[in-house]
């Protein structure tokens, strides 16, 4: 590896880049496995000797890199054993609001949270994600990590969140701390189901678009829910 190409990885730490170019970073044995299964395109693999020697052919360009380098290259504290760069994928159609459950997300600021999030849709079916402008971004590595492959299955989609909610008949359930309990509540797809912001939740612009507020019921001291906590909740109550 040369020492552009070593730079270029390494600026993937940084938002500016990974949100502007092309391609984006997965690493580690399972993600890799799992693109190379999935109809992504793979650019080119950064891997250990005993990583390649342990493939079957893979028909991607691949280069041998050792421990240091892959050190270097690595967005985590840990280095795994492969690292591939990976086109981005354009979606081929639009969100089907008619016919599917869709999950907003109204500004999820924490990449990981945002990752467990979309991991936590693929459990339980939800093929597509509608999240607003300023969401932490799909392809930050951190969401990518956290996401273990789920990005893969899983359609998400930036747009105005007004826009499309202020148009649609569906019903559009919110989690919010006055809204009914999740217990008497049966969300039915097709039809939406917002959550916000980790710490101020749904905004205020997108609140008279809620048609069936939800909550949570509390039974204990604590003031609220991990964002992702509360989606996997939300949505099992949907799919029971």
């Amino acid at each position: 590896m040369n020492n552009n190409e070593l730079k270029y990885i390494q600026s993937f730490a940084h938002k500016k880049h990974w949100d502007q170019e092309s391609v984006f970073i997965v690493e580690g044995p399972k993600l890799v496995k799992e693109l190379l299964e999935s109809n992504w395109t793979i650019e080119k693999i950064y891997a250990s000797s005993e990583w390649l020697k342990a493939q079957e052919p893979i028909g991607v360009p691949t280069e041998v890199v050792d421990e240091i380098i892959l050190e270097r290259i690595s967005q985590f504290k840990t280095a795994n054993q492969v690292l591939a760069l990976v086109k981005k994928k354009v979606a081929n159609t639009p969100l089907q609001f008619d016919k599917e459950f869709t999950l907003v997300l109204d500004g999820i600021q924490d990449p990981g949270n945002f990752g467990a999030i979309i991991r936590t849709a693929d459990w339980f079916g939800v093929k597509q994600i509608m999240v607003s402008e300023d969401n932490a971004g799909l392809y930050n590595p951190k969401v990518i990590q956290s996401t273990m492959g789920s990005f893969l299955r899983v359609q998400v989609s930036q747009c105005n969140l007004e826009a499309v909610l202020s148009n649609s008949k569906l019903p559009i359930y919110g989690a919010v701390l006055s809204g009914a309990p999740l217990t008497r509540t049966k969300m039915q797809a097709p039809c939406f189901l917002v959550i916000g912001n980790e710490s101020k939740g749904i905004r205020t612009n997108l609140l008279p678009y809620i048609s069936h507020p939800v909550t949570i019921p509390s039974f204990g001291a604590a003031e609220s829910l991990n964002a992702a906590v509360a989606t996997g909740i939300l949505l099992s109550s949907w799919r029971a």
